[in-house]
């Protein structure tokens, strides 16, 4: 498009932001127009796209970090005709697959959902290293962001590290419009306060007029050129554009204009433009899932072996038999075993550093991309990347993600490094799969099982050697467990998994010695829960004891709980978990003081036969 076509459809997009908004009665409609004239130079003259087509491999990719300018989004989706004016007028209403903030659920051409904001770029990292090292394709990425995002740290996790990758392939564009949701933001319109940054991480760096079409224009065209550095291109903007009631003030944030009328014929009215965009070189997908029987390491019953080691080994083994598998680890690899992964398939191996956010980010990059990505860390450090987890269950992402280190077993690091939250924090996860083997046969079948699941999958690993109790051809399914010991006179059912299954099959020798017959159940699938099997127990022995190296809320306790939530009758039932804020000292002391070791889970099943049988 020319010059005078350009800026026409700068302004349609803001007629049309201007419209969706007030046909929704809600919305961003000034922090769409401010973007406009960036987004239309974007799509009519450097985007390749077919809409038609979303998953050709030689599309380029585009992601709207700043997920609230969505009516803009939409609105350059009509200009390419791949949504009808009549589609567009239905944002934010019941059923409409325009929702307030993008995702891929409901939109194809959406990479990934975003809407909690500094995501976006981390994200694009992920797809953009996927086409660099492992498509070898010429496609490029192009992230939207604004200028209030900069303030969150994962963005300056993205920016090193795209630097550090030379991520040539990758631009961001900076909407710099100088207004926040209460006000200015930190550094206003001063441009070179983030070119200054974007340089410390070696980006190349445009600035410009973001409302100037034919310097955006020139920008772009940089950008493509530019060899061996992420561009970023910073555009000045105001908020509000070409309506004098809103432009460049505080206040309408997040509101549809009060004069919606007056305000699209200052813009010169309604346009029917309509965008060619440009059609994607021919590409193809250079991976393969691959399809070949997995074989997986063996161990026999009574070996013992860490499961993270299984874990590691399996993965690897995996990875032979599948091309889609990729391995990201935030510089633990030597302990979650991450490295044996990348000892094997190195060019499938990405270290994130210490950067928690970036990588589960670039794990759901990679999925967004079609590989089956295993993002491994500390349980505790997890945490750190929670509202990534969250946001990519938002997208319909299938990520696996894998915590080591968990619980008080770990011993004398202390605190900060047990994993004490992470069951609940991944069950509250919408959709999500949390697994917890106790034996290294088992961990391996699970990471074969994982890897096709739907959704976030969460494997926890234990640091400390353990007992393989089950055979090398034993199989787990997501939502099962297994009965370990079970009599038709059990009087009381220990429910327990990973560290713990062993306490309690300690305890469960204990009580048997002191004649009470116990049943044993590895909870191996804490999501979704063994319900029949759980039920089974509570009806034939009327006696439950739960116990996990976990805090109480959220774990293993309450997803037993779960399977009586629809009104049957709840079993007697004592649950023990980590209630103490642990210090240092040995896994064997740990346990011992938590109150979760054999000796301890055996006096409270003693506790509970004893008062069933109180008159």
């Amino acid at each position: 498009m020319n010059t005078g076509e350009l800026v026409d459809l700068g302004q349609q997009l803001r007629v049309d932001s201007v419209r969706a908004s007030a046909a929704a009665g809600s919305g961003h409609p000034t922090s769409s127009m401010s973007a406009a004239d960036l987004v239309a130079v974007l799509l009519a003259n450097h985007l390749r796209y077919d809409f038609a087509r979303p998953a050709h491999p030689g599309n380029d990719r585009f992601v709207l970090s700043k997920g609230h300018a969505s009516p803009l989004l939409y609105s350059a989706f009509k200009a390419a005709g791949a949504i009808d004016d009549e589609e567009l007028l239905t944002f934010r209403k019941e059923g409409s697959r325009l929702e307030g903030h993008p995702t891929p659920q409901r939109l194809p051409w959406v990479e990934t959902a975003t809407g909690s904001l500094g995501q976006g770029l981390p994200v694009g990292v992920g797809i953009a290293l996927a086409g660099k090292r492992l498509d070898h394709s010429d496609h490029r990425v192009w992230v939207l962001c604004g200028d209030s995002e900069m303030a969150e740290g994962s963005v300056w996790e993205a920016a090193e590290h795209a630097g550090y990758e030379r991520l040539d392939n990758l631009t961001v564009i900076v909407d710099v419009n100088r207004l926040g949701q209460r006000g200015p933001t930190r550094h206003g319109h001063d441009l070179d306060a983030y070119a200054r940054r974007f340089r410390a991480f070696d980006w190349h760096t445009i600035e410009v007029d973001g409302h100037d079409v034919d310097a955006i224009d020139r920008a772009y065209g940089e950008a493509l050129s530019t060899q061996g550095q992420p561009t970023a291109v910073i555009a000045r903007t105001l908020k509000g554009k070409g309506v004098k009631a809103v432009e460049d003030l505080e206040g309408h944030h997040g509101k549809p204009l009060p004069e919606a009328d007056e305000a699209i014929a200052e813009l010169g009215g309604p346009r029917d433009l309509r965008v060619f965009v440009h059609e994607p070189e021919d590409a193809r997908a250079l991976h393969s899932a691959g399809t070949g029987e997995t074989e997986l390491p063996r161990w026999e019953i009574g070996d013992e072996i860490a499961t993270r080691n299984a874990f590691g080994e399996a993965l690897a083994a995996l990875g032979t038999a599948r091309g889609d598998v990729v391995a990201l680890d935030g510089e633990v690899g030597d302990s979650t075993r991450a490295e044996f992964f990348a000892k094997e398939h190195p060019e499938r191996y990405f270290e994130c550093y210490i950067a928690e956010q970036q990588m589960v980010a670039t794990a759901v990059g990679m999925a967004a991309r079609g590989r089956v990505p295993f993002a491994t860390t500390f349980a505790a450090f997890l945490t750190r990347a929670y509202d990534f987890v969250r946001m990519a269950a938002v997208s319909g992402s299938g990520i696996n993600l894998v915590g080591s280190h968990a619980g008080v077993a770990i011993g004398q690091d202390g605190p900060s490094q047990m994993g004490l939250e992470d069951l609940a924090m991944m069950r509250a996860i919408h959709g999500s799969t949390v697994l917890y083997p106790c034996d290294a046969n088992q961990t391996a079948r699970l990471v074969v099982e994982m890897a096709d699941a739907e959704g976030i999958r969460y494997l926890r690993t234990s640091r400390g050697e353990s007992k393989v109790v089950y055979g090398p051809d034993e199989e787990f399914p997501i939502g099962g467990s297994k009965v370990l010991r079970s009599s038709d006179g059990d009087r009381l059912t220990l429910v327990a998994a990973g560290v713990t299954l062993h306490e309690a099959l300690a305890a469960a020798d204990a009580l048997a010695a002191d004649g009470i017959p116990v049943r044993v159940i590895d909870l191996y699938s804490v999501k979704p829960v063994d319900r029949a099997t759980l039920r089974r127990a509570a009806e034939e022995t009327g006696c439950l004891v739960t116990v996990e190296d976990h805090r109480r809320e959220g774990g293993i306790g309450d997803a037993v709980l779960d399977a009586f939530c629809d009104g049957r009758p709840v079993p007697r039932l004592v649950r023990l978990a980590v209630e103490t804020m642990p210090g240092s000292a040995s896994p064997a002391e740990e346990l011992r003081a938590a109150g979760i070791d054999a000796e301890s889970v055996a006096a409270a099943g003693r506790m509970l036969v004893e008062q069933a049988i109180v008159p």
